[in-house]
Parts: C-alpha cells; structure tokens; sequence
C-alpha cells in the first residue's frame, strides 16, 4: 500500500490534483514499486525561489524540485513503507508553461509530479543517455495512462 499526500499551500483549488494522485499510483505500480511513501507540496513562484535558491544554489524560481531521501535508485526494505521524499511543484510555472507547450493544465501539472516522481526513484537526466531513458518512460506512464498532449 502506498501512501502519497498531495498538500496545496497555494490558495488556489486545484481540481486536477485528483487526476495527479491517480496517476501516481499508476506510475508506482509501473515501475513495480509497493510500500512508498512521498509527498507532493504545491506551491508559488516565491516558495518555489526561495527552495531552489537555499538547495540548489539557483536565484529564480523553477516549476519542479525534488527531495530524494533515499541513497540508492531501489534499495531494498522488506516489510517497511520506503520513505521515497519530496516533490515540491510550482503552481505558477505549471500554468505558465501549459500554455507555453500549447496543452493543458492537467496534462502539465501531471507532468511535473511525473518528473519529481522519477527523480525520488533514482532517474536523472544529467547525461544524454539518462535522459533519453527518463523522458521516454515519462511519455510513456502518461500516454498510457490517457494524459496526451
């Protein structure tokens, strides 16, 4: 059993995060992983800047960040809930680049809880190879599951 809490510190209603909750789900099953945990935090642009400025040393805000709290990509815990991390989403930034890739809302936020979702499980995109492997796998769960561009 999983245990993923999406909390929105925005003021917005966001009727989307049901489709986000949906999709993660599918996405741990996926990837064959059972008994995690992790949080999804939306958030604005100044929470967003402050976080990607004090741990990532970057002065602007950006739309995702991700707190891995695991060493290894699958380590293996018998019995216990993984405590996968954080994924902390800027609201702003979702809106802003739904209209800037020309699809939805939905389709962008989904994306981005995608995105942080991978990273907690160890993809990265740092190197061409990695990326061509995470980027395909995240068309790939989101086409699946019927968010398409």
């Amino acid at each position: 059993m999983n245990e993923i809490e999406i909390f929105n510190e925005t003021s917005e209603e966001i009727k989307e995060l049901e489709t986000v909750k949906r999709l993660m789900d599918y996405s741990t099953k996926y990837e064959g992983v059972e008994n995690v945990s992790f949080n999804i935090i939306i958030v604005d642009n100044n929470r967003i800047h402050e976080i990607n400025k004090e741990y990532r040393g970057v002065d602007r805000p950006t739309d995702v960040v991700s707190f891995a709290l695991e060493e290894e990509a699958f380590p293996t815990i018998e019995g216990d809930i993984r405590t996968l991390g954080d994924i902390y989403i800027s609201i702003e930034k979702a809106r802003e680049q739904a209209l800037e890739y020309g699809h939805s809302f939905e389709r962008e936020i989904s994306f981005l809880a995608l995105h942080g979702l991978l990273h907690l499980l160890g993809y990265d995109h740092m190197e061409k190879e990695e990326e061509k492997i995470m980027f395909e796998k995240q068309d790939k769960i989101l086409n699946d599951f019927g968010i398409n561009r």
